[in-house]
């Protein structure tokens, strides 16, 4: 009733999740990852417990079939697990328990040079591997390859029962809020009509709160610029910004403050540069206010 796929990107030292099911908040069952090991989904009748056994195994250097030998050792209901290990130098193993490849539909999984996507009670086998395709043949972040790879799963006929929850986890070392958890992106959706679409939105919201600037994407605050977004800055509620189309100190301040409000909190900046994905995020949310009346609203 569930399908992921868990890919990596050697370069950026990333290695990552996505799933989708017709099951309320699937991620926190399905999805674990530990930067500098791997990620695992447990699936099906879940035991989350194997993800973070796996991971501590995976952390200890075992390899991705060891690792999967030691979780199924011992397990009296193997046959209803599937479970999809990926370390972080690519090696996959899998296992689709007998018992879930007996229910309606389809179950297994599908392997790539970088990837491996699994899921049961799912429309054909082309499921996973129109998802395997999707994400090795994408290029740009892993975040947004896995969640290609999600789509073209749908797109392929996902599972029997629709669509209700997903999740993206990626992990990398010094990833997460500050550096400090590893956990680059960790995103969610509990109950949605449209999980996956509703995933790829609130990750372009991670991306604005959570990641830094690019150097490429500054920019200096021009005279044209000037004028959109001081409107905005006195709608928000702060005064006493200069006439005209200057940017000055007090504008710079402002800003920074504007965008701490705004939760820009990593692309918070003290000089008179702006960075283009911000100032795209704040023309699609904000505008350029027209009247005083909707500056005392926003004070309210």
């Amino acid at each position: 009733m569930t399908y992921s796929i868990i890919g990596r990107d050697p370069a950026a030292g990333e290695v990552g999740i996505a799933v989708q099911s017709k099951f309320p908040g699937v991620g926190s069952i399905v999805v674990h990852g530990r930067a500098g090991a791997g990620c695992l989904s447990t699936q099906a009748f879940a035991n989350p417990d194997h993800g973070r056994d796996g991971l501590d195994l995976l952390a200890l250097g075992a390899t991705a079939a060891e690792t999967l030998a030691v979780l199924l050792r011992g397990d009296t209901e193997r046959s209803l697990r599937q479970i999809a290990v990926l370390r972080l130098d690519g090696e996959p193993a899998v296992h689709t328990g007998d018992e879930v490849a007996s229910w309606d539909g389809w179950a297994g999984a599908c392997c790539g040079p970088h990837s491996v996507a699994s899921g049961n009670t799912l429309a054909s086998q082309g499921v996973v591997e129109a998802m395997v395709e999707a994400f090795e043949s994408c290029v740009g972040e892993l975040s947004d390859r896995l969640i290609a790879g999600l789509a073209a799963g749908r797109d392929a006929g996902g599972e029997l029962r629709g669509q209700q929850s997903a999740a993206l986890l990626v992990v990398k070392p010094g990833g997460g809020y500050g550096g400090r958890t590893g956990r680059h992106v960790d995103v969610s959706i509990y109950d949605h009509p449209e999980p996956i679409d509703e995933l790829a939105r609130c990750y372009q919201l991670h991306r604005l709160s959570y990641f830094p600037s690019d150097d490429c994407n500054l920019v200096p605050i021009d005279a044209a610029i000037a004028a959109e977004l001081k409107p905005i800055l006195a709608s928000a509620g702060f005064d006493g910004l200069p006439a005209g189309d200057t940017w000055d100190d007090t504008c710079v301040a402002a800003m920074a403050r504007f965008m701490g409000v705004e939760n820009y909190d990593n692309r918070i900046r003290g000089d008179a540069l702006v960075d283009l994905e911000v100032l795209a995020d704040i023309r699609r949310r904000h505008g350029a206010p027209s009247t005083g009346s909707q500056r005392k609203r926003r004070k309210a």
